[in-house]
């Protein structure tokens, strides 16, 4: 059920919301947390509307939208609600803000917040430079940012690394949970050696490549080296070099990678991309700092930088809109 409020107030949202539970129970109360998304446009909206959806399957949630609308505009506020099936587990507000009111965000989302429930601010575009300052982030125990949409991608995550405090996170980061644990799984079968130096091998505007060979730098305390390609997508090759031999695995489509070590057949493990469904579902699982994401960003200003071309035959991999 979608239902339009136009030229409206919060508290006639309020309102409404109060009226629909009472007429038909259509709005459950158990909602665990508030999802604020502050969103650019009309395509975005949709697309992050239909990750928190199913993210709420798990995670319950009263979702408020923000969206600016034209600033020459009069002032005032087009409310929507959507209940039902066309908010899975949740209660989806969008708020539309024109003229003045659409640098008013943070004064419009108050008073619809859930009382007594942990906030939660998701940037699905383009994101504050300290999320953290950010009036629709300064109400959020967590925020999540995406570097991977930004023009700039790794000046965005640089940026934020220096303005990082706790609470703050990336889906740029998000997208690696499969890729580190292929690697803690690669270095608990035997031999059991010490790692010496590293390199991680992706294109050059990706952050996930940059988070995951800062990582490496700073939980291995090896030389890491970022090595950039122009020919592939988002991760391409990671290698962990051991007296015995090199932990290699090389993922040129973005789904399927091959992993190969000394003494062990090589062995093909999944490693698809993963989408903003599936990370905001991991981001809502926990609310406290991440501290090994913060490690991550430290280990950032330990790369040492190289470009190198992919060896012959080692196909591209398709374009996707989140690289990791």
């Amino acid at each position: 059920m979608i239902i339009d409020l136009p030229s409206t107030t919060t508290s006639q949202l309020n309102k409404k919301l109060v009226e629909l539970r009472e007429r038909g129970g259509a709005i459950a109360l158990g909602r665990v947390l508030t999802l604020v998304i502050a969103a650019e446009d009309d395509e975005q909206l949709e697309d992050a509307i239909d990750a928190a959806n199913e993210a709420s399957r798990e995670h319950p949630s009263r979702v408020i939208v923000v969206a600016k609308g034209a600033r020459t505009a009069a002032p005032r506020i087009d409310g929507q609600i959507r209940v039902g099936g066309d908010a899975g587990a949740s209660e989806v507000i969008v708020l539309r803000l024109y003229g003045a009111l659409a640098s008013q965000g943070q004064s419009a989302v108050v008073p619809l917040l859930l009382p007594d429930a942990p906030i939660v601010t998701w940037w699905p575009g383009s994101g504050p430079k300290a999320p953290a300052r950010d009036p629709l982030g300064e109400l959020a125990q967590r925020r999540i940012t995406d570097s991977a949409a930004e023009k700039n991608p790794i000046r965005a995550l640089m940026t934020r690394a220096k303005s990082y405090v706790d609470g703050d996170t990336d889906l740029a980061w998000t997208r690696l949970t499969n890729w580190r644990a292929q690697l803690v799984s690669a270095l608990d079968l035997p031999p059991y050696e010490r790692v010496t130096a590293a390199s991680v091998t992706g294109e050059a505007d990706s952050p996930s490549t940059e988070l995951l060979a800062g990582w490496l730098a700073e939980y291995l305390k090896v030389p890491v080296k970022r090595v950039k390609t122009t020919t592939a997508q988002g991760i391409v090759a990671v290698s962990l070099e051991r007296p015995s031999g090199a932990i290699e695995i090389y993922r040129p489509d973005g789904r399927t990678g091959t992993l190969t070590q000394p003494g062990q057949p090589t062995r093909r493990i999944s490693l698809h991309r993963r989408d903003n469904r599936d990370c905001l579902i991991e981001e809502l699982r926990r609310l406290d700092p991440d501290e090994i994401y913060e490690a991550a960003l430290l280990g950032l200003g330990k790369l040492s930088a190289a470009r190198k071309k992919p060896a012959a035959g080692k196909a591209a991999a398709t374009k996707t809109k989140a690289k990791a």
